[in-house]
């Protein structure tokens, strides 16, 4: 006989410092449900829209997305899913056998923190489809404190059931997408077709004119062109997959191949999604309301829910909603994840409901939501790098006679040549984009391959030295 506190911590066992076990090994479609309705989400009400703020062209919008997403997707599957299933490992595990107790410490909080971040702006956009009946302002694009009490009080409810379901563990945040992946899918098509009949556009030159060949960007934007769109859409998720964040998740498969399962997201959400949302604002541009806007040299407002409102009525703010759970879920949960690294002996479901809260917290102030773009590039970049140290331990660390997991091996809590390979890779590359004004995305992939270099090359060094 089991007690109900027994049955929760059974329920919630996740395996953080163990590989999973066969027994619970999952199929392509568990992942594939999570894939699409992680990234078919309430962000992609926001990301379309602000591409139409960029003044981006119709080839650089269309043709930079395909790319870009199928970069992302080749990421997930032959570098991210591979290692995952190999060694069945969390990320948080694996980085504390090469990193050492101690400094992995202060990478799970970053992480961690980083993600209750963009958590909390998924809570922000579904906070703004529930704030319609309430009549309550929405946020405008440089908004970044909460504009009343009614605001906060939405914000604080969603924050608290998606939290629940996050602490639940991974099986129950796979099955709530599984679940409600379909119908988020199928309110973004609507929205796309409703807008183009807004727009009035029955032919495919007429779609491709509403970017043309690209515009004057709004005030307080920059000039997106093809390669800030390819390399922003490879790179959005660079946390998940160079990152090796997915970790986490992928060492629930079976196979490495479900890792292909990522493109659901990738076209369903960051393709299709971004153009129809895309569509739904270039609606609300063509309103009295937002040419007034305009005319006053500011930037009309990406509120989520009043765009799918007033394309699909209160389907659309179901959709927003749920959307924006869907997302935040599993977000929340890689958060856990990571508090749980730092405190091994506390229970996963309380660390995850603190997780939660910060996201919570974060979702108050629309900052996070309204400078999503620039935000996201940020993440990416600050978390990639780390991921180059287990993929190319993986790969390389053999062939250039360099031990792996290198802290747990030598009995350190603090290995030296994964901070210094971090460190010079991240604040060369940062210097360089605030001091040449060079937008992160085009640095994230040179800052990971050299903080992977580097960590071979001092990593020998050391261990070299060490062994005379």
């Amino acid at each position: 006989m089991t007690t109900d506190t027994s049955k929760a911590i059974v329920a919630t066992e996740e395996y953080e410092r163990e590989r999973v076990p066969e027994s619970k090994l999952k199929s392509w479609k568990s992942f594939l449900g999570m894939y699409a309705g992680e990234h078919a989400a309430g962000t992609e009400f926001v990301i379309g829209p602000l591409f139409l703020t960029t003044g981006v062209s119709a080839f650089d919008l269309l043709v930079g997305l395909f790319l870009g997403n199928l970069m992302a997707v080749i990421c997930w599957r032959f570098l991210t899913a591979k290692i995952a299933v190999d060694q069945r490992l969390t990320l948080y595990y694996k980085l504390e056998k090469i990193c050492g107790k101690n400094l992995v410490t202060f990478y799970n909080i970053a992480n961690g923190i980083l993600f209750c971040f963009l958590a909390g702006s998924m809570i922000t956009v579904s906070a703004t489809a529930i704030g319609i009946p309430f009549d309550i302002p929405m946020p405008k694009l440089d908004d970044t404190m909460p504009n009343g009490i009614t605001w906060i009080i939405i914000v604080l409810v969603i924050g608290a059931v998606i939290s629940l379901i996050a602490a639940r563990g991974y099986a129950t945040v796979s099955k709530v997408a599984n679940w409600l992946s379909p119908f988020i899918v199928l309110a973004f098509i609507a929205c796309g077709v409703v807008a183009l009949g807004q727009l009035d556009i029955s032919t495919f030159k007429e779609f491709w004119n509403i970017w043309g060949s690209g515009s004057e960007p709004f005030p307080g934007q920059i000039k997106y062109t093809f390669w800030h769109v390819f390399l922003w859409s490879w790179f959005c998720n660079a946390a998940m997959h160079i990152g090796m964040s997915d970790l986490s998740v992928f060492r629930f498969a079976k196979k490495a191949s479900s890792g292909w399962t990522t493109a659901a997201g990738m076209y369903v959400g960051h393709y299709i999604a971004w153009i129809a949302a895309a569509l739904l604002y270039a609606v609300y541009l063509q309103s009295p309301e937002a040419l007034g806007i305009l005319a006053e040299g500011e930037a009309p407002g990406v509120a989520p829910g009043p765009l799918a409102y007033n394309a699909i009525g209160v389907f659309g703010i179901i959709a927003v909603v749920i959307a924006g759970w869907t997302t935040a879920n599993p977000t929340i949960y890689r958060a856990g994840l990571a508090f749980q690294a730092i405190i091994p002996k506390a229970s996963t479901f309380w660390v995850t409901i603190l997780a939660g809260g910060i996201a919570t917290i974060a979702g108050i102030f629309p900052a996070f939501a309204m400078k999503l773009l620039g935000f996201v590039a940020l993440y990416g970049f600050i978390l990639a790098p780390v991921g180059a140290i287990i993929v190319f331990e993986y790969f390389f660390a053999k062939r250039f006679g360099v031990e792996e997991d290198y802290a747990e091996k030598a009995g350190i809590s603090f290995n030296i040549s994964v901070l210094l390979a971090w460190g010079i890779s991240f604040g060369l590359f940062y210097f360089i984009s605030l001091s040449q004004g060079v937008f992160l995305s085009f640095l994230t992939l040179p800052a990971w391959l050299l903080c992977g270099v580097l960590h071979l090359m001092i990593s020998k060094y050391i261990q070299k030295r060490k062994s005379k």
